[in-house]
């Protein structure tokens, strides 16, 4: 059977996720607790899983369970409203253990974010409830077949009081494990609007039919919708988002950050690993192990230079998020922000890919067989890190650093 044909099956049994009581965690140092935790028990069957493209469900509902998915939902709806500096720390442990299970609710994230900004109160205290206890958005924006990312051909029509969707997604990382699937579409004036559509709706079909040669485990494939009914009050006019300053883009963007640094973390550790306890000396290096070789000496230096280098962008990146986001929101505040998460997406995009492959040339050719999987580093590096191409982020800080010219808004920026 070929993996598409099973994907539909798979759907077709359309088992929802669980719903189970989430715990409330309060401080940041509960949520990053809570992300060591998770991360440790994500790491052992890590690289089996990829082999396997078995899908992380277990580990998907502890991360809910533990409370995590909740933990940048402000205070006043009984969230932690955990600083950006933590957020960004907490999906780079857990991506440092297994990238995947970083990224599938990456999007959750910037969709909390985007209730925030445009949602009206009603709607702000049902979708947060609602995840506070124990739902899951997932994502169903993006689209094949059009000229650009921005472009939607799905569209949103009334009936009635309430409205029906019609349309395909794809790269719909999340959707597959989530109780609330957010579907971007276009409405009778041609605006974009996200509506939050219940899991079980009749015509809608999630479908996991991702087949990257990375990131295996996420689940990114297609969402089918048919006729799909949602309420009204379920349905955001996030096409006002594109009205005002804001970070909806620099907040996604730490995010996608953040999961490549963990995965230049987990690709250093297991290169280390690799270099004391498996792998030979090179025979004019005249040394008993390769761990005493000067120059794999030299290189594990410099990688964990770059390393400290991008934690401390990142670092910088979530600080001043936080500082944009407790006043209000102008032209340049944006542009800082997003000129500062670009920095740190620039160096954690070009330090994943060099650690991932690094680790091959200082291992030695026995690093590269099935049994190991290490090549799973590489190819997580390469598949994440397309999200959108790091060439024109050096374009975005050089335009924003020489001439003052601030970066597009959106969310890639």
């Amino acid at each position: 059977m070929t993996l598409l044909a099973t994907a539909q099956l798979q759907s077709d049994l359309d088992v929802a996720p669980l719903l189970l009581a989430a715990h409330v965690l309060r401080t940041d140092n509960e949520a990053l607790q809570a992300a060591h935790a998770l991360a440790d028990a994500a790491r052992e069957h890590a690289a089996k899983r990829d082999q396997q493209r078995k899908l992380p469900w277990s580990l998907i509902e502890t991360f809910t369970r533990s409370g995590l998915g909740g933990i940048s939902i402000a205070r006043e709806f009984g969230g932690a409203q955990v600083s950006f500096v933590t957020l960004a720390e907490v999906f780079a442990i857990i991506s440092a253990a297994d990238p995947a299970l970083g990224q599938i609710p990456q999007n959750q994230v910037g969709l909390l974010n985007l209730i925030a900004s445009v949602a009206s109160p009603s709607q702000k205290e049902q979708l947060f409830t609602s995840v506070l206890q124990g739902w899951r958005i997932g994502n169903a924006g993006p689209e094949r077949g059009t000229k650009n990312t921005l472009e939607l051909k799905a569209r949103i029509t009334a009936d009635g009081d309430d409205f029906v969707i019609n349309g395909q997604k794809f790269y719909s990382t999340g959707a597959l494990f989530a109780h609330w699937i957010a579907v971007k579409a276009l409405n009778h004036d041609g605006k974009q609007v996200m509506a939050f559509v219940r899991r079980g709706t009749p015509g809608l079909r999630v479908v996991d039919d991702w087949s990257g040669f990375g990131q295996r485990t996420t689940a990114s494939g297609t969402v089918l919708l048919n006729n799909v009914a949602v309420e009204a009050e379920l349905v955001i006019d996030n096409w006002r988002l594109a009205e005002v300053p804001n970070i909806q883009g620099a907040i996604s963007q730490l995010i996608q950050a953040a999961i490549d640094l963990g995965i230049a973390r987990g690709a250093i550790a297991d290169t280390i690993s690799f270099v004391r306890e498996r792998s030979r000396p090179w025979v004019d290096a005249k040394v008993e192990r390769n761990s005493d070789d000067p120059y794999v000496i030299a290189d594990i230096g410099k990688l964990h230079i770059e390393l400290h280098a991008a934690e401390a962008l990142l670092h910088k990146a979530g600080r001043v998020l936080d500082e944009v986001s407790a006043a209000p929101i102008d032209a340049a505040a944006a542009a800082r922000a997003s000129i500062a998460v670009a920095e740190a997406k620039a160096l954690s995009t070009e330090l994943s890919l060099l650690a991932s492959e690094k680790l091959f040339e200082l291992a030695g050719s026995r690093a590269t067989l099935a049994e190991f999987n290490l090549d799973r580093h590489w190819r997580n590096a390469r598949v994440h890190t397309l999200h959108d191409p790091v060439r024109w982020k050096y374009h975005a800080i050089g335009a924003y650093r020489l001439n003052g010219t601030l970066p597009a808004r959106h969310s890639w920026i």
